[in-house]
């Protein structure tokens, strides 16, 4: 009896932690039980034939709103080539609404309600050894004979405890299948916050994997030098005495490689946790923090729990050590918030200097607390995944849409990192941060640039046309640090035709001792401190060479050497 467990993920690198717990799980060598991982980049007709390939007699689906649409345009087409197969589907994105899904889906078998392991476990057994009803698995949702009509109707079997999760098995020994693809490692579930928008609001049963168990299997990834473990935990530090037996386990045992990501909860950090974090390698580490709003009411409304003013006390810390990667959120279209306050979020966040700045539109998820709400805010989302909110009382259709131009601007000119020195200058010259990706956007919009994307090279020649129009900016300055940002990050075959034109310095260029995998650069306005990436004032003429031998492994910029040209 063959069993097949799929997977259809966001992205190549990605992979499906689930899958490989469940089989896992499982143990038993002796059951026939296959993992399938596809990309919804593979065209159905590609996945499906695949799977015809295979034969299975069992096909297990695991379903998020990433991948929902393409699940049922392939549950369509199966039982035409595969009609013996029994189709089964699992994941947040079936469990919350089962009846309704089984009563618009007649063709699948039934589907796995919350977490799978002991539920799958049990139907593989069903399914090898013949023995039992499947009326008897808790957890699951399947048909039954309706006696009075002979119909089918949908049948819940019943909700089962939370599993231990140190019953489930390292499931990651063959680290073969996860070439070139994310770490992705769970040692805790649910989440002690009720967050609205959040389904792990739901989750209530906070459960730990034993701590020496998580050391031993992170060891594991270091000795095998893995480039990067995520944790998948929800709030990963609300533990202070596991987070801390993690941080500073990796600390001492720090490969010089494998970087680990966690999310975390910037307000409940304390002193003796910064002090670990503070003596951490740089990009040992990245942390995750959603502040999703600034704004009092809506925080409030979301049934949040968040110290503003402790959270940005934490990342201000942080920040200055400079050895650690932060990924701050936003959300777009919380209750209270209209495009004022967004804008003031927006800014607040933007002054906290993280490494990205996730610009991000609520989504209405199926079974969440917001659900609930969505008559009293006026909510209007997509009735397709993922479900993004289109207007709210608050915050209009049109403004939704100029903050995904927002989005898409700090996409391009923040998160890219390609405008290191850039940016704080041009930023400056605006009212605020907000209004100067809004202004860059609608240049964008001017110039026809959302539908011919410029090249990533060719956005600094688009930066400089923009700032153009604005006669506060010193346009020879921000060429030299145009000149400057591009060559932190690519040693470039041909020079911008923005460049300071070198032609009268080639004497001191060529005293400039390089290695084969650095350039060198001449510098009349902007002066970088020797030996660092800070600006400083200064009109003397520099000598900067950048190696790309040795980059920075939070900003990913070359490494640089300064000298004075009259030296």
């Amino acid at each position: 009896m063959k069993i097949l467990l799929t997977g259809i993920n966001a992205k190549y690198i990605h992979s499906n932690p689930a899958l490989f717990m469940l089989k896992a799980y499982v143990g038993r060598e002796d059951f026939d039980i296959e993992i399938a991982e596809y990309t919804i980049n593979n065209m159905p007709f590609d996945i499906l034939s695949d799977i015809y390939k295979k034969r299975p007699d069992v096909i297990c689906i695991s379903c998020y709103i990433w991948n929902i649409d393409m699940v049922e345009r392939l549950i369509e087409e199966l039982p035409k080539v595969l009609p013996s197969t029994d189709i089964w589907l699992g994941g947040p994105e079936v469990s919350y609404d089962y009846m309704s899904f089984m009563k618009s889906h007649e063709l699948i078998k039934g589907i796995m309600v919350g977490e799978g392991e002991e539920t799958f476990k049990e139907l593989s057994e069903y399914y090898n050894t013949n023995a039992g009803a499947l009326s008897s698995i808790k957890g699951i949702c399947i048909w039954k004979e309706d006696t009075d009509n002979g119909a089918a109707e949908p049948y819940y079997t019943g909700a089962r405890a939370g599993i231990d999760m140190n019953s489930i098995p390292f499931y990651y020994d063959k680290l073969t299948d996860f070439e070139n693809r994310i770490i992705y490692y769970e040692s805790s579930r649910g989440c002690p916050f009720a967050c609205s928008y959040c389904l792990s609001s739901i989750e209530k049963n906070l459960r730990f994997r034993d701590t020496d168990t998580v050391l031993r299997e992170l060891q594991f990834f270091m000795d095998k030098r893995v480039p990067q473990v995520k944790f998948i935990d929800r709030t990963f530090n609300c533990n202070h005495k596991h987070a801390m037996a993690i941080w500073k386990y990796i600390t001492e045992h720090d490969n010089g490689i494998t970087n680990f990501h966690f999310e975390i909860s910037a307000d409940l950090i304390t002193e003796e946790e910064l002090d670990v974090l503070s003596m951490m390698r740089k990009g040992l580490i990245q942390l995750e923090i959603g502040v999703q709003s600034t704004n009092p009411d809506t925080i409030k409304e979301i049934r949040r729990t968040m110290k503003l003013s402790k959270l940005k006390e934490i990342v201000s810390r942080i920040h200055n050590m400079e050895n650690i990667h932060q990924h701050l959120d936003l959300i777009a279209g919380l209750p209270y918030e209209d495009l004022s306050s967004f804008e003031n979020s927006f800014n607040e966040v933007y002054e906290m200097k993280p490494d990205q700045l996730q610009l991000g539109f609520l989504k209405v998820l199926k079974g969440s607390y917001m659900e609930t709400k969505v008559a009293e805010y006026d909510i209007k989302y997509q009735s397709r995944p993922p479900y993004e909110v289109l207007s709210t009382k608050w915050l209009s259709y049109g403004e939704v849409l100029i903050l995904k131009q927002v989005e898409e601007m700090v996409e391009q000119y923040y998160n890219s990192g390609q405008f290191t020195y850039t940016l704080p200058y041009l930023v400056g010259k605006f009212d605020s941060p907000y209004s100067f990706f809004y202004e860059l956007a609608l240049y964008y919009e001017r110039m026809g640039l959302y539908t011919n994307k410029p090249a990533r090279l060719y956005k600094y020649q688009v930066i400089l046309g923009f700032a153009r129009e604005y006669e506060s900016v010193n346009v020879e300055l921000l060429k030299e640090l145009l000149t400057f940002d591009m060559y932190l990050r690519e040693k470039c075959k041909s020079r911008p035709e923005f460049a300071r034109n070198l032609a009268d310095y080639k004497k001191e260029i060529y005293s400039f001792e390089l290695s084969k995998k650095e350039m060198v650069d001449i510098y009349f306005y902007p002066v970088w401190e020797k030996n660092t990436d800070k600006l400083i004032k200064s009109d003397a003429p520099w000598l900067v060479g950048f190696d790309y031998d040795n980059r920075n492994p939070l900003s990913n910029n070359a490494t640089i050497r300064i000298k004075n040209i009259n030296e």
